[in-house]
């Protein structure tokens, strides 16, 4: 039971990365800090100060750079790579008693999965807003993803088999939404199947 419940924590952090990279960094550094949260092996220096200034600095400037129009268009070719090997990071990071290869090939699955899938889909709405609006919405959707963030990384760490299929349903809604798209792979070769 502890196993799945550290496999549902890790996804739900991950989620979290997907909306912003370092913010579920700093709530694990913060709740490994007060005991809250058991580390796996290896990854004890994120419950560490260094680790937590290091977190709270990267925050504060990610947060706040998404609020600058354009700049967070720019931030999301670097914040997209990121935020996957956020995901995996955090994910091996809560799983312990587990063999290293399943661990990292579940942290990437998983964990890089759903903040990938999350992240894509945060700069599609991003662009779109950006297209609309000049930019000038961008400031709700940056609002959005910081809630969507705290929030996520919160309930991981309290409700984290709630979390985790919470996670699990918006990610099938994400990848339904894309697959039934005009110009998706599935569209596409539906069209040339059925003239």
């Amino acid at each position: 039971m502890e196993l799945a419940l550290s496999i549902c924590l890790g996804i739900g952090l991950s989620a979290a990365c997907g909306f912003r990279v370092f913010v579920p960094l700093l709530a694990m550094s913060v709740a490994a800090l007060v005991g809250h949260l058991g580390l796996a092996a290896g990854f004890e220096w994120i419950g560490t100060w260094p680790a937590f200034a290091c977190f709270l600095t990267a925050s504060v400037l990610e947060v706040a750079a998404y609020y600058i129009p354009w700049l967070d268009n720019l931030l999301d070719s670097i914040a997209t790579p990121a935020a996957i090997v956020a995901g995996t990071i955090v994910t091996a990071a809560v799983m312990t008693d587990m063999s290293p290869l399943m661990k990292w090939s579940l942290a990437l699955i998983a964990g890089g999965g759903a903040a990938g899938v999350i992240q894509t889909a945060s700069v599609a709405l991003r662009g779109t807003s950006s297209l609309t609006t000049g930019g000038l919405a961008n400031w709700a959707v940056a609002s959005g993803e910081l809630a969507a963030s705290v929030g996520t990384a919160i309930f991981s760490m309290v409700l984290p088999l709630l979390t985790a299929v919470a996670v699990g349903l918006l990610v099938a809604a994400l990848l339904a939404h894309y697959w039934r798209r005009p110009g998706s792979p599935t569209q596409t070769t539906g069209s040339l199947s059925h003239p």
